[in-house]
């Protein structure tokens, strides 16, 4: 896994050390004169709602992504939460990639809603929550919103629907993943880049392409947010171990599958 992004002065060299120590390479984060990327929020009842109360872009109003030989060939791309511009910018410079997924937020949607919809129409899967699909389709109700996301161009997205779960959506098809029921929630923030993470994961470890793979994902990228939540930054993630991801995986899949003939014998005509 390789990273290119910016950070500021003030970032702890221990975060990039957990992250060599688990083989990550760095060497496409730069470190800029300045402070890190910071956005402060708050939860409301529902703790699945973030509302914004600052974002601060520091460095990154200025970032330009450098991206050596060995990005512009990387199979799986994931273009994090930043500048669509920026965004396209690192696609035009890509080779090939198998599968690209997107990320965005409301603070990009309402400045440049256009180039955030160039950028659906150029990824494999655009990720958003309910609040940020929503706005960018201009419609409230989620299905629609997603319909309506496609007919802009969008090749597939997945909405976010914090712990009613995720939807995924495209041309050809459509399915849903309910969210790990998690007691113990401490922190939202975090929990969308897990998914990410877990579902873009599953498909480069895969190597498929097939709806089977990304129902799959789907229920991977569930449980790693489900991991997320359950500690302040990413200590519950650093401290999951596989067996801890597989048994999750294992109890989601037990809570949809079930035996539709059981119920519904076959029309004998």
């Amino acid at each position: 896994m390789r990273v290119v992004a910016v950070v500021g002065e003030d970032f702890p060299g221990r975060y990039r050390g957990q992250l060599e120590a688990r083989g990550v390479d760095l060497s496409g984060v730069e470190t800029a004169a300045g402070r890190t990327f910071r956005w402060r929020g708050e939860y409301m009842a529902e703790l699945g709602h973030a509302h914004t109360l600052e974002t601060q872009l520091n460095v990154f109003s200025t970032f330009h992504p450098h991206l050596g030989p060995e990005h512009t060939r990387a199979p799986f791309v994931f273009l994090a939460n930043i500048d669509p511009d920026l965004q396209l910018e690192v696609l035009t410079q890509m080779k090939a990639p198998r599968r690209v997924l997107s990320d965005t937020m409301n603070y990009w949607i309402a400045r440049k809603p256009d180039r955030v919809v160039e950028v659906l129409r150029r990824v494999d899967v655009a990720l958003l929550n309910e609040e940020e699909a929503r706005a960018l389709a201009g419609e409230t109700q989620v299905v629609r919103a997603g319909e309506r996301l496609i007919e802009q161009g969008a090749q597939s997205v997945i909405i976010k629907q914090g712990e009613h779960g995720a939807l995924y959506q495209s041309r050809e098809d459509r399915f849903v993943t309910p969210a790990f029921p998690v007691e113990a929630l401490r922190d939202p923030t975090g929990a969308g880049d897990s998914f990410a993470g877990g579902f873009l994961g599953w498909l480069a470890r895969s190597g498929r392409r097939d709806g089977q793979a990304l129902r799959q994902a789907l229920g991977v990228g569930a449980v790693m947010a489900s991991l997320a939540i359950e500690d302040f930054s990413p200590r519950r993630l650093v401290e999951a171990s596989h067996e801890d991801i597989s048994s999750r995986l294992k109890v989601l899949h037990r809570m949809v599958n079930y035996e539709l003939e059981a119920a519904f014998p076959p029309d004998p005509s």
